[in-house]
């Protein structure tokens, strides 16, 4: 290994005193590869088996904490007790090679595909369609949001139960919880929306109820994360001046980290106070020393990577690197770097261990990953 990236290996204690091997974190990326009956599959198994060794840190694949939360096919779910044994197993699979096993919670909200509801129906904060999938949501009622929060609680609970090291609350990429803190989408006027500090409401609430459910059934040794989206394109949307608002709250919650969801490590700010410097700094400037900080995003290199780590930012993830590249580290390690893959052969899923449903993802989606024919 070479000497300049020695700071990739060295151990990090996160704000709740959990210690990872290493600063190098496995991203949440959906499989679409879950087995019929919402249990995590053989193929996920293989998946997550063949990348555990490199990460201190392995965040799953978003599990659907209601029913009526389920945004993809072949997502695995967490509302039901008889799922824990698998899970039990994937959490196993991964915290027997080193790595803190994480388990992503999530309700897909307006972006839930209508033919995996019961009755083709999303609901979201309010009645706005998804600019993605055209269909206008259903408003939800106040116990509706109520019993969703309680569900986010419950399936912490059962992660609990089947040994995983943590959660990490999905509060990104225009699913539930953002809907309910974005003015795009959240039009509400009661306490659930409104002004800023009532559109974090609904956030707020579901970080209450893991935490009371934490001290419930673990400890403090039990990681929660919360993963956000800086910024939105739409008008209205989300601007960094909500977010910084949003982040600084979010810093004084007790969280184990925050996890930035960023398309480019090195983007800056379309908006706000802060624009001469990239969204990873200004988050870090108001994180602070509060908590722990992720940041992720076109991620390829161990240069990249050191880069980040030199700012100030403990912790980078790799999402479609990690899935290209499940050596990534190990070839770091060996002074091979120039010798890790960026780009995605037509011929290797075999050789990756990409499960079927991911891999149809992949090579049908344009643009999301490099695909060259052979090798």
């Amino acid at each position: 290994m070479k000497k300049q990236y020695k700071l990739l290996f060295e151990p990090y204690i996160l704000a709740n005193g959990a210690e990872l091997k290493n600063r190098y974190v496995i991203a949440p990326m959906t499989t679409y590869s879950g087995a019929p009956d919402g249990s995590v599959s053989d193929q996920e198994m293989d998946y997550y088996n063949r990348r555990a060794a490199e990460p201190g840190m392995f965040i799953t694949a978003c599990i659907a904490v209601s029913k009526n939360g389920l945004c993809f096919p072949g997502q695995f779910i967490g509302y039901r007790d008889d799922i824990i044994p698998r899970l039990r197993e994937l959490a196993q699979t991964i915290k027997q090679q080193g790595a803190k096993a994480i388990l992503q919670i999530q309700h897909g909200g307006r972006e839930c595909q209508t033919d995996l509801l019961e009755d083709g129906t999303p609901v979201s904060a309010s009645a706005v369609p998804s600019p993605n999938t055209g269909v206008t949501p259903r408003e939800l009622s106040n116990d509706e949001i109520e019993q969703i929060i309680a569900d986010f609680g419950q399936t912490t609970r059962r992660a609990i139960e089947a040994g995983f090291d943590g959660v990490e609350i999905h509060g990104a990429n225009g699913y539930l919880i953002h809907q309910f803190f974005s003015p795009h989408s959240n039009r509400r006027d009661d306490r659930w929306g409104g002004s800023l500090e009532k559109r974090m409401a609904f956030p707020l609430a579901v970080i209450e109820e893991v935490k009371r459910i934490r001290d419930l059934y673990s400890d403090q040794s039990f990681i929660i994360g919360y993963r956000f989206s800086p910024e939105e394109a739409s008008e209205p949307g989300i601007r960094m001046d909500d977010t910084y608002t949003f982040v600084d709250k979010l810093a004084n919650q007790g969280l184990a980290y925050l996890h930035a969801s960023l398309m480019d490590v090195e983007s800056k700010p379309r908006s706000g106070s802060r624009m001469n410097v990239t969204r990873a700094e200004a988050l870090r400037d108001v994180i602070g020393d509060r908590t722990s900080f992720i940041a992720l995003g076109s991620i390829h290199t161990p240069d990249e990577a050191l880069a980040v780590l030199e700012k100030g930012i403990p912790l980078f993830a790799l999402g479609r690197e990690a899935l290209m590249e499940p050596d990534w580290l190990a070839k770091v390690a060996e002074g091979k770097e120039d010798t890790i893959r960026t780009q995605l052969p037509l011929d290797s899923q075999e050789e990756l261990i990409i499960p079927d449903g991911m891999w149809h993802a992949i090579t049908s989606r344009k643009g999301w990953l490099p695909v060259v024919d052979a090798k």
